[in-house]
This record gives structure tokens, sequence and C-alpha cells, in this order.
């Protein structure tokens, strides 16, 4: 990981990443009470390790079975939609600033991920 990516880490976290984080694996621990959520909550604590450290990472979309399938679809409808449309609200916010854009396309790859967690990876940036 760059130097660039590593302060760019550190501010992402100083300015609410880490709050964002801890939001996530809290969904995650009470998605995972009940058996049938537990899918969800695993994907819940793969937003948590994307959305502490995003910079230097990648989210690629690949393997969709139709399990996956599926589950994007529920996801959608119970919560992906919402949390999608935030992100890109949150990102067009973090836009308007020259300094704000890294944090904008932050929030655009985490509106990518919201709408289709299951069956994405995430994967460090290739250099």
């Amino acid at each position: 990981m760059s130097i660039i990516n590593v302060l760019l880490n550190i501010l992402w976290i100083i300015f609410g990443g880490l709050l964002s984080a801890l939001c996530w694996m809290l969904a995650g621990v009470l998605c995972c009470i009940t058996v049938v959520g537990i899918p969800v909550g695993l994907q819940c604590f793969k937003f948590a390790k994307l959305i502490l450290m995003p910079f230097g990472k990648k989210v690629y979309f690949g393997n969709m079975s139709s399990g996956s399938v599926l589950l994007n679809v529920i996801w959608i409808l119970l919560g992906g939609l919402g949390l999608c449309i935030s992100s890109i609200a949150m990102g067009v916010g973090s836009c308007l600033t020259i300094i704000g854009i890294p944090f904008g396309l932050q929030h655009f790859k985490f509106a990518a991920l919201a709408l289709m967690p299951f069956g994405a990876e995430i994967r460090p940036m290739e250099d």
C-alpha cells in the first residue's frame, strides 16, 4: 500500500470512517443473531472492513451464481437501495470540494457494493 493510500485512510478514519465502520459492524452482529441473517451479517462485516480502510482496495463483481442473484435482490429490497442512495448522496456532497473528491469516489464504490454485495470480492489495487 502506498504512503498516499495510508494518509488518505488515516484522514478517512478521522473524518467519519471509524464511526461508519462501527455501525456496519453492529449491523452485522445484529444480523448474525438469527441463522437466516448470517449471510447478510457477513456482508455487513465485509462492508465494515472496506469502509474502515477503503483506499487501495477495489471491488470486483464476478461470482454471480443464482444464489448470489437471489440474495442481492432480497438485499436491495430490504435496505441495499437506501444504502446505495445515501452513498451516492454522500459521494456527490464530498465531490463538491476538490479536497473531498477522493472521499466521494470511495462513497461511489460503496454505492455499487451496496447494490450487489453478494458475489462481490474486495482485493487490493494493483499499482
